[in-house]
């Protein structure tokens, strides 16, 4: 058994990690500095080591067939320091909290009239109104139809003719119970096992799979809604939240895309999770289309593509799409002895310079999102996330107690300089741009003498960019939550069902979850929406026409609040 290192043996490590020409050479000061550097580094190897020892301890034990030691994740370690690397609270602005009447927002469906007993009033008694209070309550019982269809038979035409089920019914279940089934499980997170004792209890008789077919098949009307909504949420702004997250579909591992605005939410699940995979995304589709153009070659240049290699593809088809089958065709035959990672960046620079020229999809000209290399040079600019930033110096954990001081000393300036990046946004000016770059430098530039600080600074300092571009337009977030928050709603189905065995059922959740987290944002009720739906649309379960389509709401929202691209005043 792997014991901690004493005190002694620290200190050993440490003089003997010291180079005496360089305390010679250096002040007390930076002596000091260097003695209390490396203790962090000697704290954070031991961490590491401590890690790797206890995974081969649980490796071992897996092999003697017993279990290694359960991953449970305390709010605090050791030392009582917090191991939650959220930054809420720092982030958010304490507001005040008023308390509004629930009542407004209740839909009344009837009325009724409480007498007060006449013979229990005095004769005085003179009629001042009415008091009101609402009561809700809801109805819940089973409503089952044995329909009796007209049957007749033509002798002469040897023809049977029969009545046909009412409007929305389709089998042996009506469009109420259609409607709770996808709202409870797709909206209220219950499972299959726990809808079908839901119904029983109720007094409705329903199999495993039927409903797991209701859940899943027949859903071609709202994948079409489902498209409408992701070309629309596009179009409503130029910037666009992204995130990821891991799903299994099958056994295997694929990837979850969420890309939102603040009036709807896509989610899209793809087997890998690259670049391409991403222009997929984008695209809204499953087959890539190539073109070899100034922008191919611009990209490229980013990736150093050797120069005999642009040669060849120069003498390839210019400015002309091609498709995925068309386009390796031509790769195998004109750039045979291509090795695999130019390859892969000529296809990714053919299919980005494509997204940018194709007008079948609104363009993403601006990404938020964190700085994950495969969102790189998709969109024109990519803006980063200062939550997500701020979340690296949270992990720094220093061990020396002055090293503290100094990392709670600087978190506590980069959440004032945040706070003052969304105040410029209320009012930008191009005065108050310069001050917050100058501002954005010092702080990030300063040397505090805690070494792992100051790499991370350096670190933040090389995506100024990114994380200032607020300041040329003030519309873009500051940080990337809406994104992430969706990408836990999708963790928490995970979570409560674990997986999807088939591409189908993982596109039925991509389809309904997106319904379900625009229709929220668009303030519309999602049971509403499945259970009554509009009369032009006949994939909406009752056929009522009360709803639009969520593409004409969306449209008209962006229309009459739009997010678009601002310049900063000059």
């Amino acid at each position: 058994m792997t014991q901690k290192p004493s005190s002694d043996k620290l200190i050993t490590a440490l003089l003997q990690s010291i180079d005496p020409k360089q305390i010679a050479e250096s002040g007390v000061r930076q002596t000091v500095e260097l003695l209390l550097n490396l203790i962090e580094q000697l704290n954070l190897k031991i961490k590491e080591l401590e890690e790797e020892n206890q995974k081969l301890r649980d490796e071992n034990n897996r092999l003697k067939g017993e279990q290694g030691k359960p991953d449970i994740k305390a709010n605090k370690n050791k030392k009582g320091f917090e191991k939650d690397h959220s930054s809420e609270k720092e982030r958010k602005i304490p507001k005040e909290h008023r308390k509004t009447s629930k009542n407004q927002t209740i839909k009344i469906d009837r009325e009724e009239v409480v007498v007060y007993p006449q013979e229990k009033l005095p004769a005085d008694a003179q009629f001042k109104g009415y008091e009101e209070v609402v009561v809700q309550d809801i109805l819940l019982q089973a409503d089952n139809v044995l329909f009796r269809k007209e049957k007749y038979y033509s002798p002469s035409e040897g023809k049977t003719y029969l009545a046909l089920l009412p409007t929305g019914y389709d089998g042996e279940f009506d469009p109420g119970i259609k409607a709770l089934v996808v709202s409870l499980y797709y909206g209220g997170n219950m499972t299959q096992g726990k809808l079908l004792e839901f119904f029983e209890d109720i007094g409705i008789s329903m199999s495993a799979g039927h409903l797991s077919n209701l859940l899943i098949k027949n859903q071609e009307d709202f994948e079409a809604e489902y498209q409408e909504v992701y070309t629309e949420g596009l179009a409503s702004s130029p910037w666009q939240h992204f995130d990821q997250t891991g799903a299994r579909v099958g056994g295997v591992n694929h990837t979850t895309n969420v890309i939102c605005n603040p009036l709807y939410t896509i989610y899209q699940t793809t087997r890998n999770k690259d670049r391409l995979s991403e222009l997929k995304v984008f695209q809204n589709t499953t087959e890539l289309e190539f073109i070899l153009s100034e922008l191919t070659y611009e990209l490229l240049d980013t990736f150093h593509l050797p120069t005999k290699w642009i040669h060849q593809l120069k003498l390839l088809p210019q400015q002309t799409a091609f498709t995925e089958t068309e386009f390796n065709t031509l790769i195998d035959e004109y750039l045979s002895k291509l090795g695999s990672q130019y390859r892969t960046r000529i296809y990714e620079s053919a299919a980005i310079a494509f997204y940018h020229q194709q007008s079948t999809i609104p363009v993403i000209k601006t990404l938020l999102c964190d700085d994950a290399p495969q969102f790189k040079l998709l969109t024109d600019d990519l803006a980063l996330c200062w939550v997500h930033e701020g979340r690296h110096y949270k992990k720094l954990g220093p061990f020396v107690a002055c090293h503290q001081k100094v990392l709670d000393d600087f978190l506590e300036r980069f959440w004032k300089y945040y706070r003052k990046l969304l105040a410029y946004r209320d009012s930008p000016s191009r005065d108050k741009a310069r001050e917050l770059k100058s501002e954005f430098w010092t702080l990030f530039t300063e040397k505090t003498g805690y070494e792992q600080l100051d790499e991370r600074k350096r670190l933040t300092a090389a995506k100024a960019f990114e994380l200032l571009l607020v300041l040329e337009h003030p519309e873009l977030p500051l940080h990337n939550n809406p994104a992430e928050l969706a990408a836990r709603t999708m963790v928490q189905r995970r979570n409560i069902s674990y997986a999807t065995q088939t591409e189908q059922g993982a596109k039925a959740w991509d389809i309904f979850i997106s319904l379900v987290a625009t229709t929220r944002k668009l303030g519309i009720s999602f049971f509403e929406y499945i259970r009554v739906g509009a009369a032009r649309r006949r994939h909406r379960i009752s056929q009522i026409g009360h709803i639009p389509s969520l593409g004409n709401i969306l449209r008209d929202r962006s229309s009459s609040n739009p997010f678009g691209w601002s310049w900063l005043p000059e």
